[in-house]
């Protein structure tokens, strides 16, 4: 795999261009790639986890202020035990490597998701590194967890009323408060590898006008000129939100 060079390959983006301050990522392909090598798909997960740790770095010298991670949804619970377990076993060692580094750089970890059904040793150690990485400033990197976007919705919803508010009152604006996201903003770009043209309840009301970018690219393949192509295509977008053609600029 090709990854970042030790300098910043991403040249500046215009100022009249769109800018990405929150990118989230749907990270598809490993179990294809572990296959395509003749290889478990456990390998391919890890492959995927090598991925994840440099579009992180890519994102913190791009100055990306927000960056998310479908790392595991409550779906992901189907799948066979032994790759469950495997894959919440690399987490808690990509987490446990990782914070030293996340630390120093600035980086603040978050989770969005149902985390109380989490293994006690995975919320143990996404726990500490939440507390570690509380002041940080610099990003905000969310891993998607036990997470579904109908469920988050439904949770919001029902937070709202448990709070003595009246349901005839909630409005968008409102709901967002209850929201995993809360205080961040939306979604500017969607990535999804491996060719896959679906959403998978990932973030479906955050993402109501995001740009989505689909690559045919496996996850453990995406390097940093996958990422320089999808934000080259943003930055060549006019976003609309509901309106006849105002761009990010004169929309918010």
């Amino acid at each position: 795999m090709s990854h970042p060079p030790t300098t910043n390959p991403f040249p500046a983006q215009a100022a009249e261009a769109p800018q990405v301050r929150h990118l989230a990522i749907i990270m598809d392909g490993n179990g294809r790639w572990a296959k395509g090598r003749g290889l478990s798909r456990s390998e391919g997960h890890r492959a995927g986890t090598a991925a994840a740790r440099h579009v992180v770095e890519d994102c913190l010298q791009l100055g990306i202020a927000h960056l998310t991670l479908y790392t595991f949804s409550q779906e992901n619970w189907k799948r066979p035990a032994e790759e469950v377990s495997f894959l919440f076993e690399l987490l808690v060692d990509f987490i446990t490597r990782e914070l030293p580094s996340l630390e120093k750089r600035g980086v603040q970890m978050r989770v969005l998701g149902d985390m109380e059904k989490l293994p006690f040793t995975v919320k143990k150690t996404l726990n500490h590194a939440i507390a570690r990485t509380r002041a940080n400033t610099k990003m905000i990197l969310n891993l998607a967890l036990n997470y579904s976007g109908q469920a988050e919705i439904v949770r919001a919803c029902q937070e709202f009323v448990l709070a003595g508010n009246d349901i005839a009152l909630l409005t968008p604006e409102k709901l967002a408060e209850h929201l995993y996201t809360k205080g961040q903003p939306n979604p500017d770009l969607v990535i999804r590898t491996s060719g896959e043209m679906r959403t998978s309840n990932f973030l479906p009301f955050q993402t109501a006008y995001s740009e989505y970018y689909f690559t045919e690219t496996l996850w453990p393949d995406f390097t940093t000129e996958d990422l320089q192509k999808a934000l080259g295509s943003f930055a060549s977008r006019q976003r609309r939100f509901g309106d006849v053609g105002a761009n990010e600029s004169t929309a918010r």
